[in-house]
């Protein structure tokens, strides 16, 4: 049986760290390209207008954090039966429920970015006739929602066709921040850039997803989407988990700019959104990890509990390296890059950068808790946890904020880290020990 297990594990861990190239792969592209569009917005927009434009995304981003759903972990979850028993009809209509909630989800997302742009749109540092041009590039973020696609790709292991999807947000990015730095240098040229990234990387997703599935997920006209609730015990469960916490996590960093928007003005929103993006940068590991993670735990959960166990103890190892290799990368080439990257005038960006850093890496020292609690079916548990820790980084920003500035915001996401850590270790441990 041990043998069993720990061949099992193996196999998965190995699938992970294959799957993971093939997404580092693609992200490894996109880094080099972010540097590069990232230069040219900052050195074109200046530290007030670059704040304006954080602003802008990171509202954008709330709404579309608020009203979307993770639906590809549910194709992976519940279409991995039907694909292991042949039954592409019921993976269809999987697939086809997933789809009408993204749909629905950007219809909500319309109205609530309409919502926000009228109450709040001269705190977000619109200038007047800013609010349409907010509110499409908004609605163009609703709908390439591409969860449904990629759901697609992970359960059928084509991790490279998703990496190659993933890809076009940083190559139209760059094409885009060109063309605006050419054609429109300002706040709406970019938003129209980061625009057209969303659509090319969706129109991606769907074509490679369409073509990988082919026949094997079945007839678009078997049944009705909405029997999948019937074929499906706990969907509904499971989605409205995800959908919280996927939210709470988003929301919580996004926020997060939006909140120290208020108190220090766009010019300090503008380098804490500098300094948080390219933190996420150094640490794309984290979430590259635990999507192909959920994937591998959601097939060895079935194995037993000693391939179960020894898979998580594998990835928890891998994850405490990447960990301390990252931070020390930032305190290495941080201060450096920060200034080629974005110029003297963001230098000041560089203490959040080490501190945001270091909570990025206590995340990704973590990154496999999540996708295990909602692999044993524990989504209410984690659900819990992320609504705990993301109360605690909003309560200790609106405390730390007016004391010591944006420093103050940066080391309240170091807290919060370490709470999720802790709360999130416990239960995932608990999780493999009791193996019910």
């Amino acid at each position: 049986m041990f043998k069993r297990g720990s061949g099992a594990a193996a196999d998965a861990f190995a699938r992970i760290l294959a799957n993971t190239g093939w997404l580092l792969g693609g992200k490894g592209v996109g880094a080099v390209l972010s540097l590069a569009y990232l230069a040219i917005v900052t050195r074109t927009l200046g530290v007030a207008d670059f704040g304006r434009f954080a602003l802008v995304l990171s509202a954008a981003n709330v709404v579309k954090a608020l009203v979307s759903f993770d639906s590809w972990q549910i194709v992976v979850r519940y279409g991995q039966p039907h694909l292991t028993a042949g039954n592409g009809d019921a993976l269809n209509r999987v697939l086809r429920f997933c789809i009408l909630i993204d749909l629905a989800s950007a219809l909500a997302g319309a109205a609530v970015a309409g919502a926000i742009i009228l109450l709040f749109g001269p705190a977000l540092g619109l200038e007047p006739g800013m609010g349409l041009e907010v509110w499409l590039f908004s609605l163009l973020m609703m709908i390439t929602i591409r969860s449904s696609p990629t759901g697609v790709l992970r359960l059928f292991d084509r991790f490279d066709s998703a990496a190659f999807a993933e890809t076009m947000i940083p190559v139209g990015r760059m094409i885009g921040a060109v063309a605006a730095w050419l054609l429109m240098p300002g706040v709406t040229g970019f938003l129209l850039a980061w625009a057209f990234a969303e659509l090319l990387c969706a129109l991606s997703y769907w074509f490679l997803a369409l073509r990988v599935g082919g026949d094997r997920i079945g007839n678009w006209r078997a049944g009705r989407a909405l029997d999948a609730r019937r074929e499906n015990p706990g969907i509904i469960g499971f989605l409205t988990a995800t959908n919280l916490q996927t939210s709470l996590s988003s929301i919580g960093q996004q926020v997060a700019v939006l909140i120290v928007g208020g108190f220090v003005g766009p010019a300090g929103a503008g380098l804490y959104r500098l300094a948080n993006q390219l933190a996420n940068s150094l640490t794309k590991i984290s979430s590259l990890l635990s999507r192909s993670i959920f994937v591998e735990l959601s097939r060895t959960s079935a194995q037993g509990t000693e391939a179960l166990g020894a898979l998580f103890r594998r990835t928890n190892r891998l994850a405490l390296v990447a960990g301390a290799v990252i931070i020390a990368l930032i305190l290495t080439i941080g201060h450096p890059l920060l200034g080629l990257i974005a110029g003297a005038e963001f230098l000041p960006a560089y203490p959040l950068l080490l501190m945001l850093g270091m909570s990025a890496c206590i995340d990704l020292a973590g990154v496999s808790y999540r996708p295990l609690l909602m692999a044993t079916d524990r989504a209410g548990l984690s659900l819990r946890i992320s609504f705990l820790s993301t109360l605690l980084l909003l309560g200790l920003q609106s405390a730390l904020l007016p004391i010591y500035g944006t420093k103050g915001a940066a080391m309240a996401n170091i807290l919060s880290s370490l709470a999720a850590f802790t709360m999130m270790g416990l239960a995932s441990r608990r999780a493999v020990g009791r193996g019910d």
